[in-house]
């Protein structure tokens, strides 16, 4: 270690962490909990994250916005920590602060991590193919969240010795026997009424416009007074995202003639987030394949087991690791419309076990993710 202590010190770098709220944020957040829990460590992270952060995380803040001023401040920051303080990793966040991360790790003779999420991989932009992926394919360690991930960055060149796959990880709550009947009653859903759940950006990736035209109006037609609730908004931090805006998602509904069953309800709050995934009958994840914009993972199929709700999902990149088949949701050809309507009514008929589906999920336990990224880093002994 560099101060010849037991625990091994890590510079933590990224811009995806609180006050941002998205599953990215939380993601850092939990990686940085488990972090400080078996080593010692430090994060450059944007303005106002040091209110949000673990205890006893030592963070220290740049300016968020522009994205050029955030990069150059977060450089210089990181580079100036790693120089004072010598850590053994310097870890990026994502592949976007994969440059900052090297470079400070190269300033202090320290090694260089990236935990990265696809998308970060195989973005199209050549300014960022040309100086982020360098920096990616420099990295001691390469730390996937997927397999799809994995592949990606195998195609970059990065040596598979270099690579290692950690899966995200999620929270296992209690189960809440009101939490059905407190969000259906605050959204005036009919207690009766089957309930589909989609959460995550309204990007084209997430393919919930298509689904409404495509797969919805055949479920209605089965079930009339089915309800699709949608949970989340349109991005305006991501890397690299084509936008389904609200209204272009309620247009897709009229037309299809199904508007009066979907419920477009934009951010909630955690504790309403919980409250939806134990009223919904069955999360659909209807992601699409689209050139340079894979699904790193699929988090959402997961935090969903963890609440006993099943998922149908199209196996599109990295969801094919977030979703046991048959036990925790099924899995669809890509693009297969009538399979997916055919699934969905499957599970709203015969319901896969509540049990066996968050069983599924808690092999994602955020003190296994925290484990496995420590192995990763080969600091065994600190666990």
């Amino acid at each position: 270690m560099a101060d010849g202590s037991a625990s091994p010190r890590v510079l933590f770098v990224t811009r995806n962490f609180p006050p941002l709220l998205g599953g990215m944020e939380r993601l850092n957040w939990h990686l940085a909990d488990e972090l400080r829990q078996h080593c010692e460590l430090r994060v450059v992270a944007p303005e106002g994250a040091a209110r949000l952060a673990p205890p006893g995380v030592e963070v220290r803040e740049v300016c968020l916005r522009p994205l050029h001023r955030f990069l150059v401040q977060a450089a210089l920051r990181a580079r100036r920590e790693a120089r004072a303080w010598r850590p053994d990793w310097v870890l990026a966040g994502s592949g976007l602060t994969a440059t900052l991360a090297w470079g400070a790790a190269r300033a202090s003779g320290a090694r260089a991590a990236a935990y990265v999420h696809g998308l970060d991989l195989s973005v199209a932009h050549p300014v960022y193919r040309a100086l982020w992926r360098p920096a990616l394919r420099r990295m001691d360690r390469i730390i996937a969240n997927s397999t799809a991930t994995a592949r990606l960055a195998d195609g970059l060149g990065i040596a598979a010795q270099r690579i290692s796959i950690v899966h995200p990880g999620t929270e296992l709550p209690d189960f809440d026997p009101r939490a059905r009947e407190r969000f259906r009653q605050a959204r005036g859903i009919d207690p009766r009424a089957p309930v589909l759940l989609a959460v995550g950006r309204l990007t084209e990736r997430k393919g919930l416009r298509q689904f409404v035209a495509e797969v919805l109006p055949s479920i209605v037609h089965e079930h009339p007074g089915v309800m699709f609730v949608v949970i989340g908004d349109a991005p305006t931090n991501a890397l690299h995202a084509q936008v389904q805006s609200p209204e272009s998602i309620r247009q897709a509904a009229r037309e299809a003639g199904v508007e009066g069953h979907l419920r477009l309800l934009g951010k909630v709050d955690e504790a309403e987030l919980h409250d939806a995934y134990f009223a919904a009958d069955l999360h659909v994840f209807p992601i699409r394949e689209l050139p340079h914009d894979i699904e790193g993972f699929g988090m959402v199929a997961v935090e969903a087991a963890a609440h006993g709700l099943a998922t149908v999902a199209y196996a599109c990149g990295g969801v094919v690791d977030a979703i046991a088949h048959g036990i925790s949701g099924v899995l669809i050809q890509a693009g297969d419309s009538r399979g997916f309507a055919s699934a969905v009514l499957a599970g709203l008929e015969r319901p896969l076990s509540q049990a066996a589906t968050r069983g599924f999920a808690e092999g994602f336990s955020w003190g296994n993710f925290g484990a496995q990224v420590l192995r990763a880093l080969g600091h065994y002994d600190a666990i």
